[in-house]
């Protein structure tokens, strides 16, 4: 199959080479359920997207843009951007790889700005819309939509995938070196579903926290979202926030032996909640005990009627970061919840979260919505035997995706392939202090979505090494930039399950005050 696969490739790239040699040119690329709707030699400089920031400090490039039309009801707008055959003085020329941006929520937009970067760095680059144009928390696009519901859950990418291979053929008379993809979020749920579902599309791929288990994610914002809304008065204020965050830090701070304002591992933590009871009135340095009670269901995350979990909580040691996933401005119910629910699984613009049962939905989410969006497989091995690597990352105070999901997802991955196997072919980094994707207390930017790291290479490039040259990645180097970008901080990452320990003495602000070793062994 994989031969057949391949020649099929072949004979479509020797035919597009054949017409397709110019940008312009570009245009007339005959692939299947693809409209080429620009094929146009961009001037360096600036570009406005149709929505986002304007773009600068662009080389000059090739801009594809079209429509793949899988099914009738299908409209996934895809854009390709190849850089200058001959790159100008002083401009990057194409390095012969192919690196593909994601998307977040429920997507609905092209990632301009992480093509930009890509493209500034001399890759070929392409995203996709995945087949809807919409906000990032808005599903109203899937009502009585099953087909775009696919579009969105994994043909759209693939599709991209494969006509960007071609177009990257056509235009550079040679195919892409190696290809690569970088996302996060839904972009890591893309990711693993790539790897998963089509093992030949990438080499290399950086995912970080995969929203993979959907259908088990949003059911459980279900039940979680119960114990915060139900009750009015179990609702907590964004402004006690800081609070909590200062009583996890003052009972378990110091515990990594290093009292910084980061939990090395938040598993080590087992604060109390109760703690913040208020002993007199209600203040903004206490909870109430309805908001005590919240606060432990956040923790713990969703449970269905047998108290078996569906989704873990959130990390205790960054809970003011809460407000914009986990907590809101006021009491309702959160937009993922609420447009999974109405528009994906029950196709009712009526349905309530408020009044909903979190059993029967779990199990409508599941039979419905499980095939076309949940990356959940553990069985990587067409991927590994063809030499694919995936490294995977995940935030440990993450406010919207709790990172034990994606250990988890880690363990039954080692389990199927086995530790010889999962050693040669993937890792797991956790970030201490990082929230969703980037940000936090902690230094977050280590070369994933195009974020660079202060200190050694990114892992986009260790990815890139592990796949071109076989060098394994080990330790990678985290940075925490100032608001004016200058280096605060320095961390290692160690792949998991090592963790980074302060050796005791010299800056702790620096990466090499740290090492990398098993909890509670050696190096």
């Amino acid at each position: 199959m994989r031969r057949i696969l391949f020649c099929s490739l072949t004979l479509l790239v020797s035919s597009a080479i054949g017409r397709a040699a110019t940008c312009a040119s570009l245009a007339s690329l005959n692939m299947p359920d693809t409209t080429i709707t620009r094929a146009e030699a961009m001037a360096p400089g600036s570009l406005k997207p149709p929505y986002g920031p304007t773009l600068s400090d662009l080389p000059a490039f090739c801009r594809v843009t079209g429509v793949l039309h899988p099914t009738s009801d299908s409209h996934i707008l895809f854009e390709v951007w190849l850089p200058e055959k001959q790159a100008a003085k002083g401009q990057q020329s194409w390095n012969q790889r192919l690196l593909d941006v994601g998307n977040g929520g429920f997507a609905g937009t092209i990632y301009y700005e992480g093509m930009a970067g890509n493209l500034r760095k001399g890759y070929a680059t392409a995203g996709t819309d995945t087949g809807h144009q919409a906000d990032a928390e808005d599903a109203s696009w899937a009502y009585r939509h099953p087909e775009k519901i696919k579009d969105f859950g994994f043909r759209g990418l693939h599709l991209t995938t494969e006509r960007a291979k071609t177009i990257v053929a056509a235009f550079y008379e040679t195919a892409p070196k190696k290809v690569y993809f970088d996302a996060c979020s839904d972009g890591g749920r893309e990711a693993l579903m790539e790897a998963q579902r089509y093992p030949e599309d990438y080499d290399g791929i950086l995912a970080g926290a995969p929203a993979n288990d959907w259908t088990h994610l949003v059911t459980s914002g279900l039940d979680v979202g119960h114990s915060l809304v139900a009750d009015p008065a179990a609702y907590i204020s964004s402004l006690k926030l800081p609070a909590i965050t200062a009583a996890v830090l003052a009972a378990c701070d110091a515990q990594d032996g290093l009292k910084d304002g980061i939990l090395n591992d938040p598993r080590a933590c087992h604060f109390d909640p109760g703690t913040l009871l208020c002993k007199s009135g209600d203040d903004l340095s206490c909870l109430t005990a309805p908001q005590v009670s919240a606060l432990r269901k956040l923790y713990a995350g969703g449970n269905d009627s047998e108290g078996r979990l569906i989704f873990p909580g959130l990390m205790p040691g960054d809970e003011s970061s809460w407000k914009a996933w986990a907590i809101g401005n006021a009491p309702s119910e959160s937009n993922y919840v609420q447009n999974f629910f109405r528009y994906m699984v029950y196709d009712d613009p009526t349905w309530s979260g408020l009044t909903a049962n979190v059993d029967a939905s779990l199990r409508a989410a599941n039979e419905k919505m499980a095939e076309p969006l949940n990356a959940t497989d553990p069985d990587l091995s067409r991927f590994t035997a063809r030499g694919g690597k995936l490294i995977l990352y995940h935030g440990w105070n993450d406010p919207a995706i709790s990172p034990l999901n994606t250990i988890a997802y880690y363990d039954s991955v080692v389990a199927k392939l086995g530790p010889a196997q999962a050693e040669s072919s993937v890792r797991l980094y956790m970030v201490p202090g990082m929230a969703h994707c980037a940000g936090g207390p902690g230094p977050s930017a280590f070369g994933q979505l195009g974020i660079p790291t202060a200190k050694g290479a990114g892992a986009l490039n260790l990815l890139e090494d592990w796949v071109e040259t076989g060098k394994a990645p080990t330790e990678l180097v985290a940075t925490k930039y100032t608001t004016d970008k200058k280096v605060q901080m320095t961390r290692p990452l160690c792949p998991y399950p090592q963790v980074a320990k302060y050796a005791g003495h010299g800056n702790p602000d620096d990466s090499s005050s740290f090492s990398c070793v098993i909890p509670g062994g050696s190096k």
